[in-house]
């Protein structure tokens, strides 16, 4: 008997972090419908990672750039529905114009969470159920679709295996200033792990983010071992970093999703962040560090607007960082 297996479409989200959770809704699509083709759709400048994403057919690129505005969206996704047919299209990011994506490709079924007035667009919409985990509210989508229980599987990366350093990476970045460590701060917890620790420690950023981290580096009092790969590496670099240390020291932000994906000992400093809802999600290889003193904690501002610099993060106790690193590396 011949069997036309179905089509579906994934819109993955925009941002690195919440790109990296959403493995686990692909890989639960896939075990629930594991006769169907999966296609997916990834923003540039982050879809190098479709490369460790669990395995997929096709992948359509979204440029902003290229494609801008909501009239761009449309465009993109005629130009989708002129190359495939699609059964399903799951729309993740929240937006308005991944609705009206969704709608150019004309899937018979167009599923995503109701909001920005997208349901026009959708012929299936739901809404988002509180206080889950974003890991959770992507898979919930799908568990409302099919109407049924859906276990949640693991956030993974796969990369191939590779030899093992003694490396601690430590990343003091983050896209928001609430959530990136002020200059001092930085420098003291970097200090206070080099103290306690023989192991190398490499500094990691992005090219925007290397001039802060080489001011951070040049006013160390010791640089033993320690070295700054700040703006020399490109992202797929960086997760070859992650994957052969021994343990990341991260804020909250897209590499602490990267770093605990890639199964690596990832203890992440949390500021203005709710890790309720945004954590790296995998517990057996994560440490959660946060102050827990104020009443703002925490705000899921990007900026401090009480203190002006976070104090979430310069109050965080550098003896509880330091023990938490020496017992990642037991």
């Amino acid at each position: 008997m011949y069997f036309t297996p179905m089509n579906i479409l994934i819109r993955l989200p925009n941002w690195l972090g919440d790109m990296v959770m959403s493995t686990a809704f692909v890989q639960a699509v896939k075990n629930e419908y594991p006769h169907a083709a999966i296609d997916l759709v990834a923003k540039k400048g982050i879809d190098f990672l479709l490369d460790y994403f669990p395995a997929h057919e096709k992948r359509f690129i979204f440029s902003k750039e290229e494609y801008k505005g909501i009239s761009g969206a449309w465009n993109f996704g005629k130009m989708i529905s002129s190359q495939k047919k699609y059964d399903i299209f799951f729309c993740l990011p929240d937006s308005f114009s991944s609705a009206i994506m969704g709608r150019a490709i004309a899937a018979r079924q167009r599923v995503g969470f109701k909001k920005e007035l997208r349901s026009v667009f959708l012929t299936n919409s739901y809404t988002k159920q509180k206080d889950l985990h974003r890991v959770e509210e992507y898979v919930d989508l799908l568990k409302q679709f099919a109407k049924k229980e859906i276990s949640v599987p693991a956030v993974k990366l796969q990369l191939p295996a590779a030899e093992k350093t003694n490396a601690v990476i430590i990343n003091i970045n983050s896209e928001a200033v609430s959530r990136r460590l002020p200059k001092e701060k930085a420098i003291s917890i970097i200090a206070s792990v080099r103290n306690k620790i023989t192991n190398d420690i490499i500094l990691v950023g992005s090219n925007k983010e290397a001039a802060f981290v080489e001011e951070v580096f040049n006013a160390l009092p010791d640089k033993t071992n320690i070295s700054s790969k700040a703006g020399k590496t490109s992202l797929p670099q960086l997760m070859q970093l992650f994957a052969t240390s021994a343990a990341v020291l991260t804020t909250d932000s897209g590499p602490a999703h990267v770093a605990n994906a890639l199964g690596v000992q990832t203890i992440v400093l949390f500021g203005a962040g709710n890790e309720n809802n945004t954590a790296p999600y995998n517990k057996n290889n994560r440490t959660i560090i946060r102050l827990g003193q104020l009443n703002c904690e925490p705000c899921v501002s990007n900026t401090c607007k009480l203190y002006g610099v976070p104090q979430c993060l310069v109050r965080l106790d550098e003896n509880i960082i330091v023990q938490a690193v020496t017992d990642v590396l037991k």
